[in-house]
């Protein structure tokens, strides 16, 4: 997770963006302006083979992207890494992959490859601390709302069942009404939970603007500092979502959501203890698994 001066460094970039843009003469708006419409486009060119592409020369980019409020060509270059991602489609992803061009199970190989890289980036930015204190919130807030749509609805459930067992007052949002209706009455006694990724679903951005302006405490789960949640969450937890296949990826979020669930359990550990040896004797001989009678 960033910390909350990078945040909003990085809110602050991108909603100044199209600002800075005006402080910019008609012919270097012009210019740049490819650059921004295609990031994914220009994302990894030199500054040298950015002005080469755009017909002009590298210090009209230097000046260009300094005149934006970017400290160097660099941070320039990550603001497009960061655009790519958030507006990136299906289709982007799908084309950008090499899969079926070097042999067979290819794809599959790079899959599981994205993977592990979405994960040890996570595992080398994440802020376990900060993750250990959202978890503590949880015992003592009067309601816990987890929001999310599409493809998250997988996280949001898992989620919501996870807590459900350790007897925590949660309740899942995966509509647009039913966000509304929760998010309506929440208050500063809840935590809210918003998960979408790229530029973010609106029923679960308008959610989270909601919750947050009822005063409950919000944490977003999120791939890119670009999603509208970082910038309406309290706490924003970046997990990288790339696949080289049409959709997202969900080993990074899910390890976010099982490391919170990790912590939640430990927090009051004696009574997750409890509730589990309460659990324990169902799932040994419970009516509801499956039992192989020998012929």
């Amino acid at each position: 997770m960033r910390s909350d001066t990078s945040r909003r460094n990085g809110r602050a970039k991108n909603e100044n963006l199209a600002v800075r843009m005006t402080g910019l003469s008609d012919r270097r708006q012009q210019i740049i302006r490819p650059v921004l419409a295609n990031p994914r486009e220009f994302v990894l060119l030199s500054v040298r083979d950015l002005a080469k592409a755009l017909a002009t020369d590298a210090a009209t980019i230097v000046r260009i992207v300094r005149g934006m409020g970017f400290e160097n060509y660099r941070a320039f270059q990550h603001h497009l890494h960061e655009a790519s991602i958030a507006y990136a489609t299906s289709l982007d992803t799908m084309r950008a992959s090499v899969a079926g061009k070097n042999g067979a199970a290819q794809g599959a190989r790079e899959s599981i490859d994205q993977d592990l890289k979405n994960l040890s980036a996570l595992r080398s930015s994440v802020d376990l601390e900060q993750v250990a204190a959202v978890a503590a919130m949880l015992h003592s807030a009067r309601r816990i709302l987890i929001l999310g749509g599409d493809a998250a609805t997988a996280l949001v459930l898992f989620f919501e069942y996870s807590l459900t067992l350790l007897g925590l007052p949660v309740f899942a949002g995966t509509g647009h009404g039913r966000i509304g209706h929760l998010t309506r009455a929440a208050n500063k006694k809840d935590v809210v939970f918003a998960i979408s990724f790229r530029r973010g679903l609106r029923m679960t951005v308008e959610g989270l603007e909601q919750a947050r302006e009822k005063g409950a405490y919000c944490v977003a789960i999120a791939d890119t500092l670009l999603s509208p949640l970082a910038r309406v969450a309290h706490r924003c937890f970046i997990a990288a979502a790339e696949t080289p296949s049409f959709g997202v990826s969900y080993v990074a979020p899910m390890a976010i959501l099982n490391a919170l669930v990790a912590e939640c359990a430990n927090v009051r550990r004696s009574q997750t203890l409890k509730l589990l040896a309460e659990v324990d004797a169902e799932q040994r001989s419970g009516s509801r698994w499956y039992l192989h009678e020998p012929d």
